[in-house]
């Protein structure tokens, strides 16, 4: 599902939830920090200068979070930001090393007018990456098709949260589809579909109007509403002044919802031309995301201040993205694959998540690629199977 319908969320919880810079913010729409001119090279097996573009431009899906860490742990000092634009650009670094290229990291959402990362990035050729979620790379096969190269995160951090006060006998998904509460959620979340298909939620019990803000919740503690795993439990124990304490929640992936949020990905007639670069690339991204995994703070100091800067409305607390750094990895949301590899996919889950979401697509009138299989949606050719985290 599109970040930009899952993340509408917590924009509207708190105008004053006060965010660290570590940039020095200069006129105009563009700040800069820092001089990469005492940055060490990487070593010959991270050197990406010659075989990747100057700059490899990464465009995201949603405004800067926790989730997009590992791409973010990526941007060295010398950087600069584009505050009009919302983006921001520097040396691409591994371990504090300079790779020889930059990156230019692009914010979604209102930034690219709510549309899908393979809209722009068949609208835009300048970008290299783009992070698209398996349902969304299903929906856009037909014509605007991409490849993942490398999963930015195991599995979906979304959820359904719930009142355990108001419901203190649920402890699943299952157990809200046996009651006759209504789901809010974002109308035209596959997941939706997903879970009516499995007789896990009544198709009457669905509620499409979900616009992010806590107030109906706060009002009606005995709905159920969508959120994720890594940021409403924070914000509403934290940061809604209104509630102020514990939800539960289950995990949407662990009843089904079993795609790969927001993988790598390139255009797929590019994969070929693309590939000197990204047998480099891949690994240094699996590098971050290890890196990040065992050290966040730097990075999640970095987004918060890049969403003081964008100043879209998305608000996004320091304490939130320490609370969703710590999460993702205690849940598995980033973290290894069955073969101890970070970043890397399971071929038979894409292939499930293929025959999964297929026939949910078409229902919602999606045309879906003729012949498409799980190779063309992700490989692993890239992957470096010794990266992971400790």
């Amino acid at each position: 599902m599109p970040s930009c319908a899952r993340r509408a969320a917590i924009a509207g919880v708190s105008s004053a939830i006060a965010l660290v810079s570590v940039t020095a913010c200069g006129g105009g729409s563009t700040a800069s920090t820092g001089s990469a001119d005492k940055l060490q090279a990487a070593p010959a097996a991270q050197n990406l200068a010659g075989v990747c573009p100057k700059t490899v431009v990464v465009q995201v899906d949603w405004e800067p979070e926790a989730e997009h860490g590992p791409l973010y742990n990526l941007v060295g000092p010398g950087y600069t930001v584009d505050s009009d634009k919302k983006r921001i650009t520097g040396p691409l670094v591994i371990g504090g090393k300079d790779t020889g290229v930059d990156i230019q990291i692009r914010a979604g959402g209102s930034a690219i007018g709510y549309q899908t990362v393979p809209s722009q990035m068949y609208v835009d050729k300048s970008i290299t990456l783009g992070t698209v979620t398996t349902d969304v790379a299903i929906t856009a096969s037909a014509k605007q098709p991409v490849t993942a190269v490398a999963a930015l995160m195991k599995k979906s951090p979304q959820v359904l949260m719930w009142d355990p006060a108001t419901h203190p006998d649920w402890k699943t998904i299952a157990d809200i589809g046996k009651s006759n509460a209504k789901v809010v959620y974002v109308n035209g979340s596959t997941y939706a579909s997903l879970l009516v298909s499995k007789g896990l939620i009544k198709k009457s019990q669905l509620d499409g109007s979900y616009d992010g803000a806590p107030a109906r919740f706060v009002s009606n503690p005995g709905i159920a509403q969508q959120g994720f795993a890594t940021a409403e439990p924070y914000i509403y124990q934290h940061e809604v002044s209104a509630w102020k304490k514990p939800i539960r929640y289950q995990l949407l992936a662990d009843v089904g919802y079993n795609v790969y949020p927001e993988a790598l990905s390139v255009r797929s007639g590019e994969l070929t031309s693309l590939s000197p670069c990204l047998k480099k690339l891949v690994p240094v991204l699996q590098q971050s995301a290890a890196d990040f995994a065992a050290k966040p703070s730097a990075t999640v100091k970095l987004i918060a201040d890049l969403v003081q800067q964008y100043n879209t409305g998305w608000v996004y607390s320091e304490g939130t993205g320490t609370f969703a750094a710590k999460q993702m990895v205690k849940l598995g949301i980033l973290g290894n694959e069955a073969d101890g590899s970070v970043g890397s996919f399971d071929t038979k889950r894409v292939a499930s998540a293929l025959k999964t979401f297929t026939p949910l697509v078409e229902q919602s009138g999606a045309k879906v690629k003729a012949g498409l299989t799980a190779q063309d949606l992700a490989t692993d050719e890239f992957i470096d199977p010794s990266i992971g985290l400790k």
